[in-house]
């Protein structure tokens, strides 16, 4: 049975910065100074590496008893390639992240391949990689003019 999720954002009268908001959660997106933002928080792509790492952590803290794997502390380091170029309209390159990488720590009695194993199966079940591995359907629903 699919779950639909929703989200919103809306453009602030200030510089480039956005506030998105979902379930009354509210994330505030803007660009650095020197994108045209007023740097009053990540920017959209740094939010997707922010979500990636963020998923991989639920999953590991939510499976990892069903896995037979334990850990006392976990965190992810996560680094994107982007040319700023191909959104600026500067050059025909990508817009998006080129490659993306990312590094988990484990604070573990575990030995390393079953630590190795386990970041394998983080990696297999994280919603948010899917999409970023697999892609998603877009539909625009719509467009209104107020």
């Amino acid at each position: 049975m699919l779950t639909t999720f929703k989200a919103a954002a809306k453009k602030c009268p200030e510089g480039l910065k956005v506030e998105t908001n979902a379930r009354g959660f509210k994330i505030v997106l803007d660009e650095p100074e020197e994108m045209g933002g007023t740097n009053t928080g990540m920017n959209p792509v740094e939010a997707i590496l922010c979500s990636l790492g963020a998923c991989q952590s639920i999953v590991a803290s939510a499976f990892a008893e069903m896995q037979g794997f334990s850990f006392e502390e976990f965190h992810v380091e996560l680094e994107g390639d982007l040319d700023p170029d191909g959104f600026m309209g500067l050059a025909d390159v990508r817009n998006g992240f080129q490659e993306i990488r990312f590094t988990m720590y484990f604070k573990t009695k575990e030995s390393q391949e079953k630590a190795e194993a386990f970041a394998d199966f983080i990696q297999k079940r994280c919603p948010v990689e899917d999409c970023l591995v697999n892609g998603v359907k877009f539909v625009r629903a719509g467009v209104v003019r107020e």
